[in-house]
Parts: structure tokens; sequence; C-alpha cells
């Protein structure tokens, strides 16, 4: 069995972020940014580029700290996908996180799309539905969706606190609310519920925050793995890895 200590400094930049990336969810839903699929995708041509696969591509010359502010202050002028709008999420708390001049130097060539095209932002997955915290992104699935209709496959939500989450596209809302949105495209006479799945994501908060002290040196995180144990102790909080 290996151990991994949060320290209290760690700690507070977590928790500080997660209630960022909620913030960022809430301006979000605020700005007037429309849900597209990608065939419909839609940016502000001043800053970003649409590629052909429905993508949004940050303009040469532009810093992205200036991209994806933009996309807060004129939502209207956007439309995207929902995997593209928790990416979005996730960049404005990391911006708001550790500043715009070490934002701009680790983030650059930013290309809005998917999951499998943000590397950068090293995402953290976990497969334990009672470790789920505010602040992580979930993913409500609907197996009967309407075989015309992708977009309703399911829906990936930032966790709010008080059974909350925010689904772009839907809105803030239930678990169950959701869940309600999603049947509501399920093949017709589908008995099979659209549901919250084990899985959630979250950014490697301790690399971000070494990045917000000027270091960028590798960071392991004992949370990637399934065979994990979690428990808070004092003002840290330990990770025991249970090797088999």
């Amino acid at each position: 069995m290996s151990y991994y200590y949060q320290s209290p400094e760690s700690l507070k930049f977590e928790q500080n972020m997660r209630k960022g990336i909620i913030d960022s969810a809430k301006a979000l839903k605020a700005s007037g940014v429309d849900f597209a699929t990608y065939k419909s995708t839609r940016c502000n041509k001043k800053f970003w580029s649409r590629t052909g696969n429905g993508g949004i591509l940050l303009k040469k010359g532009v810093l992205p700290s200036v991209g994806i502010v933009d996309i807060f202050q004129n939502g209207h002028l956007y439309a995207f996908e929902c995997s593209a709008a928790m990416v979005i999420v996730l960049y404005k708390a990391t911006l708001d996180a550790i500043g715009a001049d070490i934002f701009n130097a680790y983030f650059k060539d930013m290309f809005l799309w998917d999951w499998n095209v943000d590397s950068d932002l090293r995402l953290i997955t976990t497969y334990y539905k009672n470790e789920m915290t505010p602040g992580d992104i979930v993913y409500f699935k609907n197996p009967d969706h309407a075989p015309d209709k992708q977009e309703w496959q399911g829906e990936n939500a930032v966790m709010f606190a008080d059974d909350l989450y925010y689904g772009h596209g839907i809105g803030i809302t239930t678990a169950a609310g959701i869940i309600a949105s999603l049947n509501k495209e399920r093949i017709p006479g589908s008995v099979s519920s659209a549901y919250l799945t084990d899985q959630a994501l979250h950014p490697d908060f301790e690399y971000l925050r070494r990045l917000s002290l000027g270091r960028s040196q590798p960071v392991v995180d004992h949370r990637q793995s399934e065979n994990a144990v979690f428990a808070r102790i004092g003002a840290g909080r330990y990770i025991h890895k249970i090797t088999v």
C-alpha cells in the first residue's frame, strides 16, 4: 500500500478551483451561449475559427485568455456541443486560478472540440460515485437515445452541491431533471431510463497549482487508480493506493 498526502496548500487550491469550476459553469449558463451539434457550431470569428469537424480553433496571435473570456462576454456569438462546454468551463476556472500570464504560457494553440484533444488540462478520471465532489464533471448516459439524435446519447454536466448540475443545453437542474430531459429523447416504447454513471472527471489540481507557482514538474496523482481508498485527516487528505 502506498500513500499520497495532500498538503493544506494543495487542498486549499483544489477547494478554491472546484468553486471556480462551479462559478464558471454558472457564468457560461448566463452568457447566452447556445447548444449546437458539431455541424452547427459557431464562434466569434474575431478570435476563433470553426474547423470542418465542428471544433473551434484559436486564431494565431490571439491570447488564450482573451479567447476564453470572450466566450463568456459575447456568448450570443457562440454555439457548441456539451463536451466542448465542459472544457470551456474548466479552462475559465483554470485561467481564474493561475492568472492570465501563466495560462497564456501553458495553454497555447487552443482547440475546443471534445475531451480527447484537451490533454493540457491533465484530466483525471475517477470511478466511484460516492467520491463525486462538487466541481467534478459527471456524465448522464441515455442508452436508448433516438439513433438519429446522437446529441441525446448523454449529457456531460458540472456537479454542484445539493443535487444540482449544469448541463449545457439543459441548464441548471437536479439529477432527476437531467434524466427526465434525456428520457424524452429515447426510442419510442423504451423502458430503459437514462442514468448518472459512475465516471467523473476533474483537472489535475496539483499540477495546476504547481504551474501557478512557476513549477511544471510532472505530478503523479494516485487518484487515477480504481484501487484507492480516500480519507481526510485533519487539514490534509490521504489517498491509500491498494495493490493486489
